[in-house]
């Protein structure tokens, strides 16, 4: 019988870069990556959190570039990016993963910052990333997009209207680079995290994550950043060719459940 499972599911040896690398689920991610023996460019603007994950994935034995970035400056993304493919030689996957909360109701004195930044990191940035990593990931044999956004992207929260636009734009852009770049064998997916335990949700008390969690997710409980990470992986995979435009929830069935 001939063999069915052609298909590789091994990021061995490929090229990733991984925003907002220095915490949470970029952390995970780049930890997870490095066990499956991806050579890793993590980006973040937190320069010593962003040492510490260095050494900690070198400590398993992988190559990584660390660059202290700061995502809102578009030269600084092109650069970091030419950066990464010149020391490595190439890029096989991006994933856009930086992100952090600003709550402002509208009509603070502090809500053109949280609007500015938050569309500027977690939705402008990486349709610059993108952009920069394009020449490079058109010559990798399975080139790879990942934006992180959230369930924000399909609802809102109060007071997060800059933060929930930036999601609902990065939900955008996938689709849109999706059928942009499909003719060129790019995928680009979207990952959709609900509650997880990271900085963003460190502050919120014990007693009330586990109210809103038996509230509104399916599975009554929130999420570990690895387990996020996990399912950008299954969207990098070499064998994860025929998935693009695509979003993944990894919610807890927040989305789902009704009461």
């Amino acid at each position: 019988m001939a063999r069915l499972s052609k298909l590789s599911r091994s990021i061995e040896g490929s090229v990733a870069i991984i925003t907002g690398a220095a915490s949470g689920m970029g952390r995970a991610t780049a930890h997870l990556f490095a066990d499956e023996g991806a050579r890793l460019a993590i980006i973040d603007i937190n320069a010593g959190a962003l040492e510490s994950v260095a050494a900690e994935v070198e400590s398993v034995g992988a190559e990584v570039l660390a660059l202290t970035v700061d995502l809102a400056d578009r030269e600084a993304v092109e650069a970091a990016v030419a950066q990464v493919a010149g020391h490595f030689g190439g890029i096989d996957i991006l994933v856009n993963n930086a992100g952090f909360a600003l709550l402002a109701e509208v009509d603070a004195d502090d809500y053109p910052n949280a609007w500015d930044t938050s569309l500027a990191v977690m939705a402008t940035a990486q349709a610059w990333a993108i952009r920069a990593a394009l020449p490079f990931l058109r010559k990798s044999p399975h080139p790879r997009i990942v934006n992180v956004a959230s369930t924000e992207a399909h609802g809102a929260t109060r007071y997060n209207s800059a933060y929930v636009v930036a999601k609902h734009a990065s939900l955008g852009l996938t689709r849109a680079m999706a059928v942009d770049l499909g003719k060129e064998g790019i995928t680009v997916n979207c990952v959709c995290p609900g509650p997880v335990r990271t900085g963003i949700t460190d502050a919120i008390p014990e007693e009330a994550k586990q109210t809103f969690a038996n509230r509104r997710t399916a599975l009554r409980r929130y999420a570990e950043p690895e387990e996020v990470a996990h399912a950008t992986l299954s969207l990098v995979l070499p064998a994860s060719g025929f998935i693009t435009g695509a979003t993944l929830l990894v919610d807890g069935g927040v989305t789902i459940r009704n009461a």
